[in-house]
């Protein structure tokens, strides 16, 4: 699936609702709050930090996956191209990162 078709569907799920997107600032504070539960399941499985007994395991695709959704929410209520942005960015790190890293 592409970025133009998980931006897609993220508009074909929202626009079913009379709400629409929320404004930029609370996308990114839901954003941010999404990436904290990835850092809490990171920490969880592979850090020193061990859940609670009453505490769920998380998926760490799920997790990573509720970033894409929210972070597709904010792009679409800016009218940003996610694919297009993501090639301008690839070809960036491309160009400017190439000798950076030893290579396999």
């Amino acid at each position: 699936m592409s970025l133009n078709d998980v931006q897609h569907q993220t508009h074909k799920w929202i626009s079913q609702f009379k709400e629409g997107y929320w404004q930029p600032h609370e996308i990114l504070a839901r954003l941010t709050e999404e990436v904290g539960e990835l850092a809490r399941e990171i920490n969880h499985q592979f850090g020193p930090k061990i859940k609670k007994t009453t505490e769920d395991t998380n998926e760490i695709g799920d997790e990573m996956a509720d970033i894409i959704f929210t972070l597709s929410c904010l792009a679409n209520s800016l009218n940003i191209d996610l694919d297009e942005s993501f090639k301008r960015t690839i070809s960036k790190s491309y160009s400017r990162d190439n000798q950076r890293f030893e290579k396999k």
